[in-house]
């Protein structure tokens, strides 16, 4: 159980964006995806979600196939992209209702995972009015609201002051308890909070896959170890 990788290619035009990724996460595993920009991180992250199709390859959740079965894995995915989309004009409640209706569940669930992320205090409020740290919080919030098994989280902190930041890595560590996390970032010090493991890209390509407490025998740092490792 969990996610398998094997030989995940894509390309854009003559851009090879991913060549013959392979690799496998173990149900419960926290793993934290890097590389430079450019490596391949959101192609990877979107084709496991079945955002974008690879060229070839397969990807297995749960030992499901993603090609073949895209609604039975999409069901067991919690997606939080980069720029977070959500409805600016809707309301906080009205919001994650409007998913929680896609996802069919019951409305008690709402409110469930209003608590859980700590938006109580805002949830009348429209998400144009939030500071950025609490839309934040609302797009984890439409992460989880399905309780997933899986969450694939795509710079969950990007652009957060330094107490919203340790708010929301507080609350992704409490997710993270029953769940398989796939993170992505820049921040190093994230990365070693949160994940047992790192996947290192550059240029479509995996460069290393091993736990953290291994890069740390080999590099003064995670930061070391990507500069190395990415050159």
């Amino acid at each position: 159980m969990g996610i398998i990788i094997k030989d995940l290619t894509k390309k854009y035009g003559d851009q090879l964006a991913l060549n013959k990724v392979s690799f496998s996460i173990d149900q419960g595993e926290v793993v934290g995806l890097l590389g430079p920009n450019g490596a391949g991180k959101s192609t990877l992250m979107k084709s496991i979600t079945n955002a974008i199709n690879p060229d070839s390859g397969e990807i297995l959740v749960n030992n499901s196939s993603v090609r073949e079965n895209p609604i039975e894995t999409k069901k067991q995915i919690g997606f939080l992209q980069e720029n977070n989309p959500l409805y600016m004009e809707m309301f906080v409640k009205e919001y994650l209702q409007f998913v929680m209706n896609i996802h069919g569940l019951k409305k008690e669930r709402v409110e469930e995972v209003i608590k859980m992320v700590g938006l109580t205090p805002e949830r009348h409020k429209k998400i144009h009015q939030l500071s950025k740290g609490y839309k934040q919080r609302v797009g984890l919030a439409q992460s989880i609201l399905s309780n997933p098994e899986i969450l694939i989280l795509d710079e969950p902190t990007n652009g957060l002051d330094p107490n919203q930041i340790l708010e929301i890595r507080d609350l992704i560590r409490e997710i993270s308890k029953d769940k398989t996390i796939i993170l992505s970032t820049h921040i190093m010090q994230e990365v070693e909070a949160l994940c047992s493991r790192v996947i290192l890209l550059n240029k479509g390509e995996i460069v290393a896959d091993q736990p953290i407490e291994e890069f740390k025998g080999q590099y003064k740092s995670l930061e070391e170890a990507f500069q190395a490792l990415t050159k």
